[in-house]
């Protein structure tokens, strides 16, 4: 079983993550953010992870706070759950639609961090959520997985879809980087040797 927990305690936040990277894609999710909740359970249903997440936070002061540790205690325990990376894809890609919007997300478990996003929204603020911090959550998150992600929103005008999609994508192109290489199921995937 590849599963990791992490917890991060700071003087704004307290999070705690429990992933499954071979699970059934079911999620506990308490961050007191009802659409942040509602995009993990994206990447755990469309990842196919299960998925624990408990946070409190500076939600008073700011949502930045809480969003941005969440995605690095997730990426701290994807990292530990993926291992030396013997006999994984390495790369994985999701093209995901939902009504008029579309997005594309390619991860690589490159072992180099590195945030490519270029999404643009309609409006800044998704009830009382600020979209911004959809990239602060990303970048946390692969800074601390140690992978590569390349996020590119195709197309879309309800900042709801365009969002949607972007976690969804993830969750999709995450799962199939992570899927075991039958034909190579010893082998790091890389010409170094390691990742």
């Amino acid at each position: 079983m590849r599963t990791a927990s992490v917890v991060r305690n700071t003087l704004e936040t307290q999070v705690s993550v429990a992933l499954t990277v071979d699970g059934s894609g079911s999620a506990h999710l308490r961050t007191g953010l009802p659409f942040f909740e509602h995009m993990l359970d994206q990447i755990a249903r469309h990842g196919l992870f299960d998925l624990k997440v408990e946070a409190t936070g500076d939600l008073a002061v700011d949502a930045h706070h809480t969003v941005e540790d969440v995605g690095i205690t997730l990426g701290q325990a994807l990292h530990k759950a993926m291992g030396d990376k013997a006999g994984l894809r390495r790369y994985g890609h999701a093209y995901v639609p939902l009504d008029e919007a579309l997005s594309r997300v390619v991860v690589d478990l490159s072992g180099r961090p590195g945030l490519f996003y270029r999404a643009s929204f309609a409006r800044a603020r998704i009830n009382d959520f600020d979209v911004d911090l959809i990239e602060e959550f990303l970048r946390g998150l692969v800074n601390h997985a140690l992978i590569t992600v390349h996020v590119d929103v195709v197309t879309g005008h309800n900042a709801h879809h365009v969002a949607e999609t972007i976690f969804k994508a993830f969750g999709r192109a995450l799962r199939m980087a992570l899927e075991r290489d039958d034909r190579a199921p010893t082998q790091i995937p890389s010409t170094k040797g390691s990742l």
